[in-house]
């Protein structure tokens, strides 16, 4: 099985949903400075990159990271073509892109081009409330995305509410639509609403 790492990198002042703490990667120790080894810090939020939403991140008392169930993201995937959507992705616009009756996984690939490198407000397309009605209708257990938020507060709040597990910051500009195997491992931290996580799709 080929593997396509779908997975955004995690680098020094990458760009990151608005009001985000700021990727910050530094060198604790530096062979370079004298110290036995190099050891870099890390400083960032966990909602930057790739990464998953737990419901805790709408919902207090609600389940955090280290809840998240596994089996939702691993398995079958359909990726849709929702290039021509603008602004926001309704029921109508996953019906344009032949989202299936049922359905357990889904990552759409929207007209935004690569936002971690060159954000651009203007290109962001987000799930509205029918959009997410419609996947929740279908099945979906996961909903990933290309861009650096899955949908608007209603989506979210309806979406993880119902444990459905969101993957946002993936990269599938070179993604065609279609059918693949999703390997999706988020990091295991206790108490969080967010996590970064590694996402491939196998494909063959």
């Amino acid at each position: 099985m080929r593997l396509i790492d779908i997975t955004v990198p995690l680098r020094d002042g990458m760009p990151i949903y608005p009001g985000e703490p700021e990727v910050i990667l530094t060198r604790a120790h530096s062979l370079a400075r004298g110290d036995a080894s190099n050891v870099s810090r890390l400083d960032m939020g966990c909602h930057s990159g790739t990464h998953i939403d737990a419901p805790v991140h709408f919902t207090e008392g609600a389940p955090d990271a280290d809840d998240i169930p596994l089996d939702p993201l691993i398995g079958d995937v359909r990726v849709l073509d929702l290039t021509d959507a603008v602004g926001t992705i309704d029921a109508a616009a996953l019906e344009r892109a032949r989202l299936p009756r049922r359905i357990q996984r889904v990552l759409l690939r929207t007209r935004v081009e690569r936002p971690w490198d060159h954000p651009d407000p203007e290109q962001s397309v987000r799930l509205d409330e029918g959009g997410a009605r419609r996947l929740l209708d279908a099945g979906v257990r996961l909903v990933g995305i290309d861009d650096l938020s899955v949908g608007d507060l209603a989506a979210h709040r309806l979406l993880l509410r119902q444990q459905v597990v969101t993957l946002e910051g993936l990269d599938l500009c070179v993604v065609a639509p279609g059918r693949y195997e999703l390997l999706c491992l988020p990091l295991r931290i206790e108490g969080s609403d967010g996590a970064p996580a590694r996402a491939l799709l196998g494909v063959g």
